[in-house]
């Protein structure tokens, strides 16, 4: 089930800014910490301090908030999302079924569950977890909530991009990490015309072979970063909005993404998982233009010393 769906709502900057309003009262808004970096000014943004560890958490809460209150939410993740929507439940008194491929971390799946939600391990790949956790969101009194490719969730994760802005209006380009667009989609909905950066894994790269392909289309998952960016195909309706507003697709090597996130540590001692520090690999080997980028540091999940 990775993600297409058959509809493709219209989506635009004033659901971002709906969803703004909605999640605030449960939602971090999270800093932009301004660097000179091998004499480059770039800000970061710090959104692996958000509640749950990661970004995801306002898509969930967006999306969480738009049903029944009542409804026991399933959805399927690579531990990100599931985490973000145990941690949402919670928020919101909600119960929720986390459905996780086998080779989830260990540390995501024992936040999911300590966060409160039922874990469910199930397939080897996130479509395998995905296909179950539909299955299972059948049933009378409960909804499948898709980490991605859902208008609510897309709007909803486009807040981080409405903080930037409002902060610092200079900022010329926003880069962000790609799982199943979801983000980038949001980001590009909020960006107020700056360009967006979608980079990737060099073996992880739904977003990368749907431009070339001019829809999307399954793609091979293999990367140091796959817990989080693991989608083997980007979303219909993220894939919509990316190829309607001013993005460009780069790619990244692990080499590039572990040494990316030790220099973060490194230098700046923030500890994040190697998802996040896709953006700062991309900007670090000169793929992300711009007088004032900035980067989304996304999540802080994984152990984050393991390779």
């Amino acid at each position: 089930m990775d993600g297409v769906q058959t509809q493709t709502p219209a989506l635009s900057a004033a659901d971002v800014q709906t969803a703004a309003a909605r999640i605030r009262p449960y939602a971090r808004r999270t800093p932009l910490l301004d660097l000179e970096i091998d004499d480059r000014r770039v800000l970061l943004k710090l959104e692996h301090l958000q509640r749950s560890g990661s970004f995801k958490l306002r898509g969930a809460l967006n999306a969480m908030l738009c049903g029944s209150p009542d409804d026991h939410v399933v959805t399927a993740s690579g531990g990100n999302h599931g985490l973000a929507v145990a941690t949402a439940a919670s928020l919101l008194g909600v119960s929720a079924t986390v459905y996780v491929p086998e080779t989830v971390p260990a540390a995501k799946a024992r936040r999911i569950e300590a966060a409160g939600a039922r874990l469910i391990r199930h397939g080897a790949t996130f479509a395998e977890a995905a296909a179950a956790a539909s299955d299972a969101a059948t049933r009378p009194g409960h909804r499948f909530l898709h980490p991605y490719d859902a208008p609510a969730v897309v709007a909803g994760q486009g807040t981080v991009a409405a903080e930037i802005v409002a902060d610092a209006p200079g900022v010329d380009t926003i880069a962000v990490a790609v799982g199943g667009g979801g983000l980038a989609a949001g980001v590009a909905l909020a960006s107020g015309g700056r360009h967006v950066v979608a980079a990737e894994p060099e073996h992880c790269r739904c977003l990368h072979d749907a431009f070339a392909a001019g829809k999307p289309v399954d793609s091979a998952v293999d990367s140091v970063a796959a817990s989080a960016t693991g989608a083997s195909r980007v979303g219909a309706v993220p894939f919509s909005v990316l190829t309607t507003h001013d993005v460009s697709s780069v790619l990244v090597d692990e080499k590039e993404i572990l040494e990316a996130r030790d220099r973060l540590w490194e230098e700046c001692r923030i500890a994040v998982e190697p998802a996040a520090a896709i953006p700062f690999a991309a900007w670090l080997a000169g793929r992300v233009p711009g007088d004032l980028p900035c980067l989304v540091l996304c999540g802080a999940n994984a152990d984050w010393t393991a390779e």
